[in-house]
């Protein structure tokens, strides 16, 4: 069983969906898994002492549907995190992740993320106390460099290091991450993309997985890579704010397996997790603010957006209110194909 999950994470991790912190929780993943059948999934970023100190395995929750699945954890502290990647793989997930990416202020007080960069060695204990406490695979999401690194210099020194202690798979962000000066945010955007140092890194060091991340924003992209050599593609921001461009097409594309999903589909059969969580409790805004992507750049996307945006928070609201904004996005499509017949 172990074993197969493993495989399961290799294989779907020709393409994966980034961990994103307040956006990749377990709403949005199973939208994402309704949308792609084979796409590898992360969770946000869990540390290491959030589940170890202060017992908080709620994090851990997910539903069965999500997998192949992975989950991400933070944190520098060798023994710490193999117990928290043992109850990770104890509540099933198919890959432990430790994130040497991150650059937030607070992710740096706790030494852990991208300043993690700057210690190549405690990184290599930390992936090989992991690997010693679980089955499954353990992997490492890096940055190029940091701050004022030499990425040619300091990257092959840091996947050398790390993988001789076990890790056989690397997601690479393409940027480097300024650990002063800048915000997540910027270091998203302002540091130049290298994509050509990964193709090369995968050069040197091809017996490790390497897939690369940063900057990908379609499927041709990450085809590209594809063809280029690379093991892997993970796509961020562009999965979440236009799912359907990603993923709805990913299993074919990607993977050469079954037919595109379509959006509509996808929202209605959203309806019994929808009304699972509200009879347990939960609020349709915990779910529909990951859904208001779904129709990016097509007929009827601002009224989707705004049907679900000022009435998914108010006291009440079911998948009645989801039902009429896709209403509405039908009722566009209609009339978006009845002006293009008048102008043919």
């Amino acid at each position: 069983m172990k074993k197969d999950r493993k495989n399961n994470a290799v294989l779907a991790s020709r393409l994966s969906v980034a961990p994103m912190m307040d956006w990749t929780d377990r709403h949005c993943r199973y939208l994402h898994r309704l949308m792609a059948r084979h796409v590898l999934l992360y969770t946000e970023m869990v540390t290491a002492p959030a589940l170890v100190r202060g017992g908080a395995l709620h994090l851990l929750d997910h539903h069965p549907s999500e997998h192949p699945v992975a989950l991400q954890l933070g944190g520098s502290d060798p023994v710490e995190l193999a117990q928290a990647a043992r109850l990770g793989a104890q509540a099933g997930y198919d890959e432990i992740n430790l994130n040497v990416g991150c650059p937030s202020d607070r992710v740096q007080s706790g030494t852990f993320g991208a300043v993690l960069m700057k210690q190549p060695a405690l990184v290599a204990e930390c992936v090989a106390a992991m690997r010693a406490a679980v089955d499954i695979e353990v992997t490492v999401k890096c940055r190029i460099g940091v701050d004022d690194q030499d990425p040619e210099e300091v990257l092959p020194e840091f996947l050398s290091r790390v993988g001789a202690a076990g890790c056989g798979r690397f997601i690479i962000h393409a940027r480097k991450a300024w650990l002063q000066g800048l915000s997540p945010k910027e270091n998203r955007e302002i540091p130049p993309l290298d994509h050509e140092l990964v193709l090369r890194m995968k050069g040197m060091f091809g017996g490790l997985h390497i897939s690369v991340n940063g900057g990908i924003t379609d499927l041709d992209q990450a085809l590209g890579f594809l063809d280029a050599g690379l093991d892997g593609v993970m796509v961020g921001r562009a999965a979440y704010h236009q799912p359907a461009d990603i993923l709805c097409r990913a299993d074919r594309l990607i993977y050469g397996q079954g037919a595109d999903s379509d959006p509509v589909e996808v929202v209605r059969r959203m309806r019994d997790y929808i009304e699972a969580h509200l009879a347990d409790g939960g609020r349709l805004h915990q779910i529909t603010r990951h859904m208001m992507g779904l129709f990016a750049a097509s007929p009827g996307a601002r009224q989707w957006r705004r049907i679900l945006s000022e009435g998914a928070s108010r006291t009440g609201a079911d998948y009645a209110l989801v039902e009429q904004a896709l209403e509405a996005v039908l009722e566009a499509r209609v009339q978006a194909q009845a002006q293009a017949a008048l102008i043919q």
